[in-house]
Parts: C-alpha cells; structure tokens; sequence
C-alpha cells in the first residue's frame, strides 16, 4: 500500500499544504485547517485534496500518538501509505510534528476536516480511505492497543461511518482469517445473487475514477487498491464456498 509522491503533481500538492501550515494563525492544528478551508474557499476540488492530505498526515500522527508511543515502526507505517520526494520531507514532517505535538483535541480537529472531505452522507469513501490508513499505522508495531482502537472508534463515529462499516475495515486489518461475510458486510444466509450485487456495488464505490471524482488525491488509491483486494479475495472465497456446497 504505497502512496507515490514522485510526480510533479504531487509535489505540488505539498508544496501547497506546506503554504497552508505556513498561512496558520497561529501554531496550532486548528489553524492550519481554517487555512485550508480560507485558502482554496474558491478552488473547492484543490481544498478536497488538501484537506485529505492534512488529515490523513495529522491524523496518523496522532493514530501513532494514541497510546502514548510513537514506534519506529508506526512511522515507517506512515511512510507505508505516504510516500515522497527527499525534497519534500521537510513539509510532511513540519505538519507530522504539529499535529503530535498540538494539544488540542482531535475530535474537534476531525469534525473539521470530516466537513472538508467529507460527502455528506454516512460511510463516506473518501473518510473511509482514511480509516483504513490509521488502522494500517495502528497494527505497525504487532498489537493494535485499546486506546488506539478506541481513538479509531471515535474517529469513524465523528466520519459517520456505521459499526457495520467500521466491522469490514477493522476485519480487514486485524482479523487473521477474516471472515469473508464481514468483509463484504453481509450475512452468511444472504443469497448470492443478493452477495454479487453488493460485492459489485463496493468495487464501484471504491475504483479510482470515483474516488478522484469525490477528491482523493491521486497518491493516496494505494489504500484504495488493498481495500479492493481484499474485496476481490472475500467474493472469490464466498464463491468457492458456495460452488462446493
């Protein structure tokens, strides 16, 4: 799951978010989100992409942050999903160490940024990209610990993401053998004509062209691309399954 920052695209995307820490009132996460939402008020498809990148570089700051340690291997974890030039890594760290550093709240800094990337409606793709990147860092180090799984669950209750939604991430990462009903988020009597129609539905909502069009930047489908794989592998088991049967 690689984020690819390598593109000219890319780094000026950093460069703007860089500009946008730079733009803060002051020194303080909440500052640098009311510039974002200040700075591209007339560019609203550049402040999706901004606002994306901001929260899932903050975030997973504070993912790392949630039980009080941050492991050599929750920041590799980071740099898993969050891939970029040498140049540029004076900006990612610049915002990375803010955000771990800020005192403030992160349920009041995620409502803010869930309105800026947001779609408005429950189980957001795009919020749920982001979910599915801070359960990445949160297993890095082998145990995902309680504070760490309750800072999660609090952040898909304030994205608007459902228990059931929450259950299909959290059962693609830290579930050994996930079941595959849960992946899909159905149930093991569901007919499979009822099954298909849901696997069909979750490829859609989450191929790259949809999730561009919503504004996910484009260096961030490498989370997108291990989500559908697990899709594919949960409809193929179910598949095999019901053949036999």
């Amino acid at each position: 799951m690689i984020i690819d920052f390598a593109c000219e695209q890319a780094v000026s995307l950093l460069e703007r978010i860089a500009g946008a820490v730079a733009d803060a009132a002051s020194n303080a996460l909440s500052g640098v989100v009311e510039a974002v939402r200040t700075v591209f008020e007339g560019d609203p498809e550049t402040r999706r992409k901004v606002a994306f990148s901001v929260a899932m570089i903050a975030l997973s700051a504070k993912m790392a942050k949630a039980d009080g340690i941050v492991t050599e291997n929750e920041v590799n974890a980071f740099k898993d999903i969050f891939e970029f030039p040498e140049a540029e890594a004076h900006n990612v760290a610049r915002l990375y160490n803010l955000a771990r550093q800020d005192v403030a709240g992160f349920e009041a800094y995620a409502e803010k940024m869930a309105v800026l990337c947001g779609c408005g409606v429950p189980d957001c793709p795009v919020l749920t990209e982001i979910l599915d990147g801070l359960f990445h860092i949160a297993k890095a180090d082998g145990l995902v610990h309680e504070d760490e799984l309750a800072f999660l669950q609090r952040i898909a209750e304030i994205f608007d993401i459902s228990e059931e939604g929450f259950e299909r991430v959290m059962a693609r990462h830290l579930i050994v053998g996930a079941d595959p009903y849960k992946v899909l988020g159905v149930e093991p009597q569901t007919e499979f004509a009822e099954i298909r129609k849901r696997y069909r539905s979750l490829v859609s909502e989450h191929h790259p062209d949809r999730l561009i069009a919503r504004g996910v930047p484009l260096e961030f489908h490498g989370i997108a691309n291990e989500r559908m794989a697990a899709l594919n592998a949960a409809y193929a088991a179910i598949q095999k399954e019901r053949r036999a049967a």
